[in-house]
């Protein structure tokens, strides 16, 4: 009888040693990889949703222009020479009117 509370007893130790690790590694990557990463798509829909005809941006693909254009989904974008460019708005990564004015 007592051979079988001491295996209970072992069994339970282990599930916990087991148990315990995994939910610490659930609760690192939650911190360190998911919460950075809804507050950074939160931060660009804020900064996308406040840009206006006349705000100079900068897309990810580093071309810089002015929004002359918009519409639910995309920015009409002016670059140099008067030539229009048409991109999603998750395109955008900088506002550079506001860049350039913390600058200042």
């Amino acid at each position: 009888m007592t051979s079988i509370v001491i295996l209970q007893a072992a069994g339970g130790n282990q599930l916990y040693s087991t148990i315990i690790p995994m939910a610490l590694i659930m609760v690192v990557f939650y911190f360190f990889m998911i919460r950075p990463q809804v507050k950074k798509a939160k931060d660009h829909k804020k900064l996308v949703s406040e840009l206006k005809i006349g705000d100079k941006i900068i897309t990810t693909a580093g071309i810089h222009g002015k929004i002359v254009g918009s519409n639910d989904t995309t920015f009409l974008i002016e670059v140099e020479g008067g030539t229009k460019i048409r991109f999603d708005k998750s395109a955008i990564s900088l506002d550079a009117t506001k860049a350039t004015a913390t600058k200042a």
